[in-house]
């Protein structure tokens, strides 16, 4: 109970002030928006998926089949390399030129289903490899279910009436396997008009907010924490802090006290600003709740770590504001906040990762961008936590030389 004391203390005195909600609130709506609207007048229609070759050894209908799913995807955009691309396929996806390649073998479309393979090219040391592999396995996957499925219907016409030969079967059977492949990408008149008027209004609202509002999410989360981060300060000022020490609370929960009422802000804002996102910019948080609540909550727990840590180094005020800002521009620049790492170079990319904020972005971004769930959020959200972790270990052994 001391420890929910302290951080409604810590609450009430953070809300009284009327700067916070220009910085926790009004500044991030007002940012994003103005970063938004940039995005979509320098973006246009531009297409968001992650761009993937396709190369065809196969040539066959199932093969065009699957090239067709792929296409249908709203993570992955193929496209079909010939000549000098293929034999440079290793090149461009090093250069992330292309997120992956996919190389379909020749007798692709005359085999069993438990015998179809691809050999795909990517990076997996990045999240756009992972997204690339799945989105891959899920269209392959409808293509094996698409040559069970024909399999299991010749069986059932071979034992009521044997095929003239051999080659009458397997006629029969890619047949059935066409028509069960369309059956994916091929839907009712009707449902297909509904679908394709909600994704075009949608790409057309959302196309640049679904990186302006993560990105300033991210960086504003951050920024929150000058305020929060000032309430320990201000303690050590005062020596409400002093006095705090000599009462019966332990180190530990003075420092848990505080890490709560940290984490209840910034949990709070930006919850706050996701739902901003959502019902005024149109970015379809909504779609993955739980996945991006995780992120949300893995984001708060860093940020009030790090703004913890701060709060035990900063001499005063005035250190907390110069700490936060270094932190904001550091971690918003290199993570993609600002831009996409996707059109950055792989050395910029790989650095970008090393900082939290990426992941941030990665684990956001997997929802409202490449249409992913809840498994695609796990890595970011669980490296967010070990940082958190990091930070937080960080400051209660600074705060035991208070």
């Amino acid at each position: 109970m001391r420890i929910l004391d302290l951080a409604l203390k810590d609450w009430q005195q953070i809300l009284r002030e009327k700067q916070a909600a220009i910085f926790l609130v009004i500044m991030p709506i007002v940012f994003t928006a103005f970063m938004g609207f940039a995005f979509n007048q320098g973006g246009g229609e531009s297409d968001p998926r992650l761009p993937i070759g396709f190369v065809d050894q196969d040539q066959s209908a199932l093969s065009g089949e699957f090239y067709t799913l792929l296409q249908a995807s709203t993570v992955v955009r193929p496209e079909v390399l010939t000549g000098e691309a293929i034999v440079q396929v290793d090149a461009q996806v090093k250069q992330n030129k292309l997120a992956g390649v996919v190389i379909v073998p020749a007798g692709f479309g005359s085999r069993a289903a438990d015998d179809l393979n691809v050999t795909m090219v990517t990076d997996m040391n990045v999240t756009s490899g992972h997204t690339v592999r799945n989105a891959v396995q899920t269209s392959l996957g409808r293509v094996m279910g698409a040559v069970k499925i024909a399999e299991i219907g010749v069986d059932q016409i071979a034992s009521i009436k044997a095929f003239d030969s051999e080659s009458a079967r397997q006629a029969a059977q890619q047949a059935a396997t066409i028509r069960a492949a369309k059956a994916w990408s091929d839907s009712p008149v009707t449902v297909t008009v509904e679908k394709a008027t909600a994704l075009k209004e949608e790409t057309k609202s959302a196309n640049g907010f679904a990186q302006s509002s993560p990105g300033m999410i991210v960086q504003f989360a951050i920024m929150g924490l000058v305020t929060s981060a000032s309430i320990l300060v201000l303690e050590r000022k005062t020596r409400t802090l002093s006095r705090l020490l000599t009462t019966s609370m332990k180190r530990w929960e003075i420092i848990a006290g505080h890490f709560l009422a940290m984490f209840g802000l910034v949990l709070m804002q930006v919850t706050l600003l996701v739902l901003v996102g959502q019902f005024l910019f149109g970015v379809n948080y909504l779609r993955e709740p739980l996945a991006v609540l995780l992120v949300v909550v893995a984001l708060a727990a860093w940020v009030s770590a790090l703004g913890l840590f701060v709060s035990t180094i900063a001499k005063g005020e005035e250190q907390v504001v110069l700490f936060a800002l270094i932190a904001m521009f550091l971690f918003t620049a290199l993570g993609g906040a600002w831009f996409p790492l996707e059109v950055t170079g792989p050395a910029f990319n790989t650095i970008g990762h090393l900082t939290p904020a990426a992941w941030a972005m990665d684990g956001l971004q997997n929802v409202v961008v490449r249409g992913l769930g809840v498994q695609s959020v796990l890595l970011p959200a669980g490296i967010l936590l070990a940082y958190a972790i990091a930070f937080f270990g960080l400051a209660v052994w600074r705060f035991k030389f208070e």
